[in-house]
């Protein structure tokens, strides 16, 4: 990793032109939240290619973990994949080889805006589709326990911690609960020790340079929607 912290934001709303707009940033990145915002398929490809077209890295929290959604978003050129519930290392393994050819099942066609519509020969395509990263979310008691098991996975690239189901599977309703702080802490630990990446969802730059000096080097601070939201509620005068 960089020793530079790398700063994204979620997108949720569904178009291209946010991403375009986000381009113009100096944002290391973007995560499509297919996940929790109503992004389907066709809209995904377009707002890839509207990252690829703004030279702004773009990465899926893909909606499930199946081979049909992880082969789609990287075919479509995605930079890596943000995994949901990853709770063990066996878990691991097999969303890497789903996302792999080499030493994986991910199934392989040239024609993909991945691997330039055809115009790489397999090799590279090859090479170029292995290189997708996959980052597993942290987001349960038994995944923080695994933590290390799934660091040490060939092929993942990091882990992410997912503080609110983090904390709902510790039969919390507070995602800053000292449990969960301490978790966090746990896990963003073991992926630096792995020299991976550690990622986590952070409000805002507060919360960002709160938890940098504890080892987290890849932030998605807040989304789209809450930065519109920010912005538009930042130019009306107070009452």
């Amino acid at each position: 990793m960089s020793s530079s912290p790398q700063i994204g934001t979620f997108v949720k709303t569904a178009s291209p032109h946010v991403v375009e707009v986000l381009g113009t940033t100096a944002l290391d990145f973007v995560c499509l939240d297919a996940e929790h915002a109503p992004l389907d398929r066709a809209m995904l490809d377009l707002m890839v290619m509207a990252g690829r077209a703004s030279h702004l890295k773009v990465f899926i929290r893909i909606a499930e973990v199946n081979s049909s959604v992880i082969l789609s978003a990287l075919d479509m050129g995605a930079h890596g994949l943000l995994v949901p519930h990853v709770d063990s290392a066996a878990q691991a393994r097999e969303v890497v080889a789903m996302a792999r050819y080499r030493g994986g099942h991910r199934g392989y066609s040239g024609s993909p805006r991945f691997a330039a519509y055809g115009s790489m020969g397999m090799k590279e395509a090859l090479r170029v589709g292995d290189e997708a990263q996959v980052i597993c979310q942290i987001e349960s008691e038994a995944a923080v326990q695994d933590a290390e098991a799934i660091a040490a996975v060939p092929g993942v690239a990091g882990l992410f911690v997912g503080r609110a189901d983090l904390g709902l599977s510790m039969g919390l309703e507070n995602s800053r609960d000292d449990r969960v702080s301490a978790a966090t802490q746990h896990v963003l630990a073991v992926a630096q020790r792995a020299n991976k990446i550690a990622g986590m969802h952070v409000a805002g730059t507060a919360e960002r340079e709160q938890f940098a000096p504890l080892g987290a080097n890849w932030f998605i601070v807040a989304s789209d929607q809450t930065l519109l939201r920010q912005a538009a509620q930042a130019i009306v005068p107070a009452p």
